[in-house]
């Protein structure tokens, strides 16, 4: 019979907004299974408590986190998850919890003990064990052995320390085949969805979906396939379909955020999702994927079915990189391709690349630039640059991890938001094997910097003022690290540089640019949401665009640059847009004179019979503005 232990489970502290604005879905999970077994479970998010100012600042704060572990009541096992970034951070939190109380069996997991969990053992003598992969299963294992009194001899998937000090790793566990089989989140352990958006601000609504498990890539950089010994398992479809649709209970909640790396590996599942999410009714929803693993048919579905952004893990724009980074994909790989299908079917492309990876030389570097600067001008793209660190457990580690060092000044992307107090400096700097999340490849420390510029200055000016860039690349005959390279040498804001450039074409592109980013995160002058008649008065139509008067058909020439053509026909061209703020962007719509004429109209809202007896029949044609979403008429006010 099962010995009954009570035990505390908690997320280990960090500082990344976009990690604390969820729940952790493993431990929500992990929580629900064990509360099913008849498990005495708590959980616990320090990252929520840090984000609410309730952990101390500074050197105290792993102490104050130990202290609000202790005070959630008497457990007798605590337990930490941990990423890499986490892991000097709950390495601390336990070390104080053993000194406040001795008794207490002490248990890692998570991601962040991959490759390490016997050197964590033998170098921190307070931890008791580390539970590696799943531990759904593991878990009441373990805790029954405790309970006992036994030694943890046999329980797989565990490495543990027996009482004179000897480490122990035991076998792995078999990984859980059906997913569907295990229980639902525990929401009730964890502070509310609508907490987690309060104190982060975030309008999204995301919300954690564990919809999967696993990868079969063994990709240099990353720990995540060796973690679930490179086997990908998924969500049953009918049992995501209901996850997704249960996000309607759940206050906050708004879009699902499918938390496995590889949608689309299992071409058949993603298709049967995404039809049954149709039959069933859309909800808005947001996942992360390999480019080789999309195509035509799978983005239109996924855009029908209510996704609105995927995360494509690029790395590079040069096959040799990837390949040297183990990607297994083709030669002929087709981001753009791609990227252009997501843009068609409504889905936001998020391109993540990794600058400096083994084998990346200048023209390489050149090639990843390219390709994102490409991508902005095809679609509403957001660019996403890192450095590579060579975490423990990877294969990036084995091959470039001696000699690998952190560099001051620059946070790696693995560790963001943690590693920051002064206890978890001296782990990290005690231990760089164990700690190299932190760690930048072995490089020129000049170079590496100037990766980490880039990191920041080329997702800004791409995502802000794609066009412009192109054009003053063209307009000076240069590459696009040349182009940078003057740029930061000016030190000016990017608008001001390409001011200096007497191209007419640049100009155009900024007026365009700089209109589209001022109104970028502003709020509809009116939303769906918003009763007609609360802010346009009865019987009256309003615009809603910001209107732009170009010298060029700049559309056109967009879509030259977008598709790579090297000589470009700029015929002066009067060229009219309308420029409208939604919700999650900003939509640029071309526009006929006569269409101006009605828009310049109704800048301020007027009464629809004032306008119809100076311009017979002007209702129908705001009419039709309306249905293009460039105008909104209270709802008597639609002509007949």
């Amino acid at each position: 019979m099962m010995a009954s232990m009570k035990l505390l489970l908690a997320q280990a502290p960090f500082r990344d907004t976009f990690g604390y604005s969820m729940p952790p879905p493993g431990l929500l999970r992990l929580g629900g299974e064990l509360a099913r077994q008849g498990i005495a479970v708590e959980l616990e998010d320090l990252a929520l408590r840090l984000a609410r100012g309730e952990l101390a600042n500074g050197s105290l704060m792993c102490e104050s986190a130990a202290r609000l572990l202790l005070r959630r009541g008497d457990h007798e096992v605590i337990g930490l998850s941990v990423m890499g970034a986490t892991l000097p951070a709950a390495l601390e939190i336990t070390r104080r919890l053993r000194d406040l109380r001795p008794g207490v069996k002490l248990l890692l997991g998570g991601p962040g003990t991959t490759g390490c969990d016997r050197a964590i053992l033998e170098r921190f003598p307070w931890v008791d064990a580390v539970v590696r992969g799943e531990g759904e299963r593991t878990l009441p294992e373990l805790l029954d052995h405790l309970g006992q009194g036994d030694p943890l001899r046999g329980v797989a998937g565990v490495t543990w320390r027996d009482h004179k000090g000897m480490v122990h790793v035991e076998a792995d566990r078999g990984m859980i085949t059906d997913l569907g089989e295990l229980a639902p989140y525990a929401w009730d352990l964890l502070e509310p969805l609508a907490e987690y958006k309060r104190v982060t601000g975030e309008l999204e609504g995301l919300t954690p979906i564990d919809s999967g498990r696993g990868c079969a890539y063994d990709c240099s950089f990353c720990t995540i396939g060796r973690y679930w010994s490179r086997r990908s398992r998924c969500l049953p479809p009918a049992n995501l379909v209901e996850e997704v649709h249960a996000l309607d209970d759940i206050e906050g909640a708004r879009n699902a955020y499918l938390c496995h790396d590889i949608f689309g590996a299992d071409r058949s599942h993603a298709m049967e999702f995404c039809q049954r999410l149709i039959n069933r009714g859309i909800r808005p929803w947001e996942c992360r994927a390999r480019v080789d693993h999309l195509d035509s048919e799978l983005i239109e579905l996924m855009g029908r079915a209510g996704c609105y952004r995927v995360l494509l893990g690029v790395e590079s724009g040069a096959h040799v990189v990837r390949e040297g980074a183990s990607k297994n994909q083709p030669e002929d790989l087709d981001v753009l391709g791609v990227v252009e299908l997501c843009g068609r079917a409504g889905i936001r492309p998020i391109l993540s690349l990794i600058l400096g990876l083994p084998g990346e030389a200048q023209e390489q570097l050149e090639e990843s630039l390219v390709l994102v600067s490409r991508a902005a001008l095809i679609t509403d793209v957001v660019i996403s640059l890192h450095l590579p660190n060579p975490q423990p457990g990877c294969g990036l580690n084995e091959t470039h991890g001696q000699g690998a060092r952190p560099l001051d000044g620059i946070a790696p992307d693995m560790a963001f938001g943690s590693g920051e107090t002064q206890p978890e400096r001296a782990l990290i700097e005690s231990h760089p094997d164990l700690f190299s999340s932190w760690a930048l490849l072995a490089d020129d420390p000049a170079h590496l910097r100037h990766l980490a510029a880039l990191t920041k200055r080329i997702p800004f000016v791409l995502q802000h003022f794609p066009r412009s860039w192109e054009l003053l690349r063209r307009a000076y005959s240069c590459t696009h690290l040349q182009l940078n390279a003057a740029w930061e040498s000016s030190e000016l804001e990017f608008a001001e540089f390409a001011r200096l450039s007497p191209d007419p074409l640049v100009a155009d592109a900024l007026t365009w640019e700089e209109t589209v980013r001022s109104l970028d995160g502003a709020l509809p002058r009116f939303t769906s949401e918003t009763p007609d008649d609360e802010l346009i008065p009865a019987g009256r139509v309003a615009s809603l665009a910001s209107l732009v008067s170009l010298q060029f058909d700049m559309p056109a020439i967009t879509a030259q640059l977008a598709r790579g053509e090297e000589e470009l026909t700029p015929t002066p061209c009067s060229t009219h847009l309308a420029i409208t703020p939604f919700p999650g962007g900003v939509r640029s719509h071309r526009v006929s004179p006569d269409i101006v004429s009605l828009l310049e109209l109704v800048e301020t809202p007027r009464r629809l019979d004032e306008l119809e007896s100076e311009h017979a029949g002007i209702g129908a044609a705001y009419s039709k503005l309306a249905q293009a979403g460039l105008v909104r008429m209270s709802s008597n006010a639609v002509s007949n």
